[in-house]
């Protein structure tokens, strides 16, 4: 008898250690995991170019909370919606006394030049457009762990692919947490709220 229920109490303890090692994964490794890939999320040697005639680097997002969000001025409806947007969460938070800075990352830096960024963002006023060669825009597209991908379009021309989430940093330029697109201004200001509380 004993014999026979020997493989079941092994097979027992075997699901106990597997439960045990999930929940440690779950608990423990997974977090730790994903906070130090979001630790460093917009750390690196990238060095822009902004609209404005600064430069855009890692100590750029210090001093102050600040949205950035990668897109191109041929984007047919995430970027130009995503301005508007960034626009309405300025106004949301300067009535709070509140200063957010925007940061508009082009991912097509061949179109995109610094005149025409300082074009395509001049009717979203409190939003600053940045560009630079395609190797540093390479370089802070993989620093921000940004999604973008050239997609040839029938004719010979090409659009991009790219990640439609806002990156909000805190005043120490550590990532905060990202901003769905479409997300919505009552979701938005409320963690704008909670990032300028830090």
């Amino acid at each position: 008898m004993a014999g026979r229920l020997r493989p079941v109490i092994l097979a027992l303890w075997a699901l106990v250690a597997m439960a045990v090692l999930g929940l440690l994964w779950l608990r423990v490794v997974e977090p730790r995991m994903t906070a130090e890939v979001g630790d460093t999320i917009g750390k690196g040697d990238y060095e822009l170019v902004t609209t404005d005639g600064g430069t855009f680097t890692e100590e750029t997002l210090e001093g102050t909370p600040s949205a950035v969000f990668f897109g191109f001025t041929h984007c047919p409806d995430v970027c130009p919606t995503t301005l508007a947007d960034a626009a309405e969460w300025q106004e949301a938070m300067a009535e709070e006394g509140e200063d957010l800075r925007v940061f508009f990352v082009t991912v097509d830096p061949e179109r995109d030049t610094t005149e025409i960024m300082r074009d395509y963002v001049s009717w979203a006023p409190g939003v600053t457009g940045v560009t630079g060669s395609p190797e540093a825009v390479e370089e802070a597209i993989a620093d921000f762990r940004i999604y973008a991908r050239r997609v040839p379009l029938e004719g010979g021309g090409y659009s991009m692919d790219h990640s439609s989430s806002v990156l909000l940093f805190d005043a120490n330029g550590d990532l905060f947490e990202p901003l769905g697109y479409g997300e919505g201004i009552d979701r938005a200001t409320d963690k704008l709220r909670r990032l300028f509380a830090l």
